[in-house]
């Protein structure tokens, strides 16, 4: 089990302005023309936010602040600040299940209230559960997968405020999140505590605060995931939200599936639950003042039902529809909620959609069943793929900074129905993984991820992209067709 150790380093003041301004001027004077002037750039009016729910992205073109870490001035919300102020409300207990945790802010708030006698626990993907004093050097990155080797690289620099390629003690307090959570002796597991190697992803990234407010959405709390990767001034961070909801019924919910992973905690009994280990969750209805929502965690066992699971879940909301459907989604890779999404195309309805890039094009996309078409896998073999006999060209890519993903997993339905959570549309994350899922119906934060969808729209690449055409040009002359 990758558990944090007692450090015996001591906590050193967090914020070392000179130094960090100062290097954060001299690493990123080359900032691009295209971003220099972002500031500069036309504000949309702020939307009005729903009293229960509030909704915030971190490119959201009516808000400006300063990225704290490059001293960047852009456009967006900045979601590390958001967790940090529900954290600071905190009287009692702070729950957090996150994939992916490197905020040095967050880390620091969660700490300051386990000092001030919040009880705070800590649940994360154990391939992310190692402080970087125990992951070695760059030279030591060299031996892992290139996606992680990115990351582990540029996390690296980061915490390396000096930049003379060694982490020192206090580099590590400041700025290493994990380390400062183990200073703080704040308990901490990751999902092989329940005996296994893991489940298939413990892929939450939601927060409980004193058992009435909830943090959750499609953000992992790293820099790639707000703020934008260090070693990168041109990236604005992928493309996420979060929502802070105001519930204690549905705060329960969560509470019940943090419950569920936590078991005894460290050092306790052997009991706690991930993936298929968990019992069957099925959806579940709370409310606020103007607001319905549904509930649901993954993963739901093939045993049951396919309209039990979270995925299910998802079809049955988007055949509700009877104006618009937009999806703004990672990866969509689930047939059964393609063919459960066909019929309400035959139906007039509008629908458009919009994929990661580095997703949108592979064999196994739903966007080329939209689009009308069939691509061989790798291995030249056919998928069960069901290409809609009526195309749509409503489908393709968003325009983003370089470096950055779609990283939302969400969808707005006749502009007052929204889909959020941590689940991408496939089926590992349905059957395989911790996930969760909310269907929101309030007209009020659906504006929001509605002129989010649009901001993403306006610019995309549909259709018959050149991308698209390049990789079906290359896959048949691969496969002989």
């Amino acid at each position: 089990m990758h558990l944090l150790s007692k450090s015996p380093w001591a906590k050193s003041p967090w914020v070392r302005w000179g130094i960090g301004f100062g290097l954060g001027l001299l690493l990123f004077v080359g900032i691009s023309s295209q971003f220099r002037s972002e500031a500069t750039l036309p504000t949309l009016d702020p939307l009005p936010q729903d009293p229960y729910i509030q909704a915030y992205f971190n490119q959201n073109q009516a808000a400006t602040y300063t990225d704290p870490y490059r001293q960047i001035i852009r456009h967006g919300d900045d979601l590390e600040q958001v967790v940090v102020d529900a954290i600071a409300t905190a009287q009692s207990s702070i729950d957090v299940a996150v994939h992916e945790f490197s905020l040095p802010a967050i880390a620091h708030a969660l700490a300051d209230r386990q000092a001030a006698g919040v009880v705070v626990r800590v649940v994360v993907e154990n391939t992310y559960s190692t402080p970087m004093a125990q992951r070695g050097s760059p030279a030591a990155f060299a031996q892992i997968d290139e996606h992680y080797q990115d990351k582990a690289n540029d996390q690296f620099a980061f915490i390396d405020v000096n930049q003379d390629g060694v982490l020192s003690e206090d580099e590590l307090s400041d700025r290493d999140a994990l380390t400062i959570l183990d200073q703080a002796s704040i308990p901490l597991i990751d999902d092989t505590a329940d005996g296994s190697k893991g489940s298939g992803l413990m892929h939450h990234k939601f927060m409980v605060v004193d058992g009435r407010t909830v943090v959750t959405g499609s953000a992992n709390w790293t820099l790639s995931g707000t703020h934008g990767d260090f070693n990168n001034p041109d990236s604005r961070g992928n493309a996420n939200s979060i929502l802070v909801i105001d519930s204690q019924p549905l705060a329960q919910r969560f509470q019940q599936e943090f419950s569920l992973m936590w078991g005894d905690g460290p050092g306790g009994q052997p009991d706690s639950l991930f993936g298929l280990q968990k019992p069957h969750r099925p959806s579940a209805l709370v409310s606020t003042p103007g607001s319905v929502l549904e509930v649901q965690f993954s993963p739901t066992s093939k045993t049951k039902p396919w309209t039990q699971s979270v995925n299910g879940l998802i079809a049955k909301t988007l055949g509700q529809a009877t104006q618009s459907v937009h999806l703004a989604l990672f990866v969509f890779s689930e047939q059964a909620i393609s063919n459960q999404l066909l019929p309400v195309a035959n139906r007039g309805i509008s629908i458009k959609t919009l994929i990661d890039p580095s997703f949108a094009y592979r064999s196994y996309s739903e966007v080329l069943d939209m689009l009308g078409l069939t691509l061989p896998d790798h291995n030249c073999k056919r998928d069960n793929s069901v290409p809609w006999a009526n195309p749509i060209t409503t489908v393709g890519v968003p325009a983003l900074p370089p470096g950055d993903k779609l990283h939302h997993k969400f969808a707005v339905l006749d502009q007052n129905i929204v889909l959020i959570g941590s689940q991408n549309w496939s089926q590992a994350a349905n059957t395989t993984n911790d996930e969760n899922l909310l269907v929101i119906r309030n007209a009020t934060v659906a504006a929001h991820f509605e002129r989010e969808f649009q901001r993403l729209y306006d610019g995309a690449e549909l259709g018959m992209t050149p991308q698209l055409q390049n990789t079906i040009t290359r896959q048949q002359e691969k496969c002989g067709l």
